[in-house]
């Protein structure tokens, strides 16, 4: 099945003056919740949805926690998650220190097998 996709027409912030252009931008067809993912992750195993939300609640618990201690949660063919950040110059080395740092932020990068499932989507205008 494609994902459709609508066009939108967008001008480039840095050069408010210059022509807008045209792009495609998909459209979600809804979501998926944990309980939802717990059930058919259920269906396709033996083990029951208590079981699978449990995991999966005790997952989003250990991620942070991890991440926070400053390590890489890798996640096999899933891909993995690292902290990253943003901070404001100095002009030397010496006047660099923890507040600097004005913004922090989850990077995913996707495992082997979601960036293959992601190479076969295929689209669709709406």
């Amino acid at each position: 099945m494609a994902v459709k996709y609508k066009v939108v027409e967008r001008g480039n912030p840095q050069r408010p003056d210059d022509p807008k252009k045209f792009y495609s931008k998909p459209i979600t067809s809804g979501e998926v919740n944990l309980e939802q993912l717990s059930e058919d992750i259920s269906d396709a195993s033996t083990l029951n949805v208590i079981d699978v939300s449990a995991v999966l609640t005790g997952l989003i618990r250990a991620i942070p926690r991890q991440i926070s201690d400053g390590r890489i949660v890798r996640l096999g063919n899933l891909g993995s998650f690292r902290l990253g950040s943003r901070s404001q110059g100095s002009e030397t080395a010496d006047e660099v220190s923890g507040r600097n740092i004005t913004s922090r932020k989850l990077i995913f990068t996707p495992g082997k097998l979601v960036r293959e499932r992601l190479a076969t989507i295929s689209f669709e205008r709406e």
